[in-house]
């Protein structure tokens, strides 16, 4: 398959499906068999609709409403009033990528040929895509159950042409307009498709996805500057043998352990060999545990894979159209599994981001450091170094602490109490979206103070990927030791820097793969 086209069968699809469609442009295609699996499933549909006796989302009305039998000539009134209806999201814009990937994700659930919706409207969802057209989704309206049911009405009212969206150049216009310039008719709702387009939890596990590809590369930058700051301080290696971490056989700890020993390799740095100072026994914690930490942190990550994965094999509606004909009432929209594994990783990554700034911390203590000068500063006194780089790392490891209070404990009930538990799993993947930026950022403090603790160590040698890793971050324009000087560009470089993997990037051409 081209690498710019992902094709869209009726068995789900992949993480990096929903990366290519969301973050890359790539197109989307339905399979031949997913239009037949469309065709069955509407047929099915049709059949009820004509029928006297109620079907629940068919016709009838919705959640606490359901108890009304909805005649046939206001069934499309019904469709298109709970799009309207539903698109009542409050706050900032989310943003492009997620929205792309809630529609991607909600589009693979309905070729799933479980939704009951008509193969020309899937085929419109793919068009929308395909035109890089960006309904307007707002921050608050889900409480992931009943599906993220806001967030995906305002991108099911600009199927019908209705409300705002961001073309692909970026211009906000009305959706009729952008959905003419593209040749693309707007969709008339009817039966089951109004609610179809609404009932998933594609919001929270599209943000899910695109978490665990950001956090696959923050875990690995964070094993390198981990191994850079015990250079700095003139740790020992010696705790990152494999044997020590076969015993305790998390497979997590042993990847982390052997991506900071890799890095470390063939370092003149490492050993307790400073002049003069005290025999030193062992390292502080947040030097020699860093392999439990982040390796308990990528194996919850391995955890809420395994979630994803699932999820995105499933078909998430209510009702469903089961493959013997029947049309089932269920439960499936529920966000839980999902919520939870999202409030996971804000704990874990609040963890490594506090391990983190302990060893900036430590680096910037002439008590503590090993023989740095204070705060890393050239002239102590009149510079002061990194001392307030560490401050805004402090606040940002405290903001963490805070998101990493579970979402998903919460439930708030509504639908006149017919909905009187939910998840809360939108609001879990906002948040851990605002705790992965933060986490990039102390990383980027770490990373900033550790090259510039090992450039200070005048006479001694780094590890050939430790040297490596310096000279693409001052090739990338961040600025090493000397006077005091305006710090935030050089932070938002190295913010930068680690946010695009370039660090990763610097270090595999001498360590091979990490892990």
């Amino acid at each position: 398959m081209d690498m710019q086209t992902v094709v869209l069968g009726t068995s789900g699809t992949t993480p990096q499906d929903v990366i290519d469609v969301a973050r890359h442009g790539a197109r989307v295609e339905l399979s031949t068999e997913a239009v037949r699996a469309l065709s069955a499933a509407r047929d099915v549909i049709d059949a009820l609709a004509a029928k006297p006796e109620p079907v629940y989302g068919v016709s009838t009305g919705f959640g606490a409403l359901a108890t009304r039998h909805i005649s046939h000539e206001l069934r499309a009134q019904l469709q298109r009033n709970i799009v309207r209806s539903h698109a009542a999201g409050m706050g900032p814009r989310v943003e492009r990528e997620v929205v792309r990937a809630l529609m991607f994700l909600r589009l693979k659930t309905v070729a799933s040929g479980h939704t009951g919706v008509r193969p020309e409207v899937a085929q419109t969802m793919a068009d929308v895509l395909n035109a890089g057209i960006t309904p307007v989704v707002h921050e608050y309206g889900s409480l992931g159950c009943s599906g993220d049911l806001a967030p995906l009405s305002h991108c099911a009212l600009a199927l019908m042409g209705e409300g705002d969206a961001e073309g692909p150049d970026g211009e906000l216009k009305p959706a009729g307009e952008l959905l003419a310039a593209h040749g693309i008719a707007p969709v008339e709702l009817k039966e089951k498709e109004g609610l179809a387009l609404l009932n998933g939890t594609d919001g929270m596990l599209g943000m899910l996805v695109m978490a665990l590809a950001d956090l696959d590369t923050l875990y690995k930058s964070a094993d390198i500057t981990a191994a850079l700051s015990l250079e700095a301080l003139l740790g020992t290696e010696k705790v990152l043998e494999p044997e020590l971490h076969a015993i305790r056989p998390h497979p997590g700890q042993a990847a982390s352990a052997a991506n900071m020993l890799a890095v470390l390799k063939g370092s003149g740095l490492t050993g307790h060999a400073l002049a003069g100072e005290a025999p030193r026994v062992q390292d502080a914690y947040s030097v020699r545990c860093a392999p439990q930490v982040a390796g308990a942190g990528r194996d919850t990550m391995a955890h809420a894979l395994l979630v994803a994965e699932r999820e995105l094999a499933a078909a998430v509606d209510n009702p469903v159209v089961l493959a013997d004909g029947r049309v089932a009432s269920n439960g499936n929209f529920h966000g839980a599994p999902v919520a939870y594994v999202l409030d996971f990783l804000a704990i874990a990554a609040a963890d490594l981001g506090s391990i983190a700034e302990r060893r900036t911390d430590r680096l910037l203590d002439k008590n503590r450091s090993h023989g740095l000068p204070p705060f890393l500063a050239e002239d102590a006194g009149v510079d002061s170094g990194l001392m307030i780089a560490q401050y805004t790392q402090a606040a940002l490891v405290s903001e963490m602490k805070r998101l990493a209070v579970p979402a998903s404990a919460d439930s708030i009930p509504s639908s006149a109490m017919q909905e009187d538990h939910v998840s809360m799993g939108w609001s879990a993947a906002r948040k851990l979206r605002t705790a992965i930026g933060n986490l990039n950022r102390i990383i980027a403090v770490e990373l900033y103070a550790a090259t510039r603790g090992i450039e200070l160590r005048e006479g001694l040698t780094p590890a050939p990927a430790s040297q490596a890793a310096i000279d693409a971050l001052r090739a990338a324009g961040v600025e090493g030791p000397g006077p005091d000087r305006f710090l935030a560009p050089d932070l938002a470089a190295a913010d930068a820097f680690v946010a695009a993997g370039k660090l990763v990037a610097a270090v595999e051409p001498v360590t091979g793969p990490l892990a």
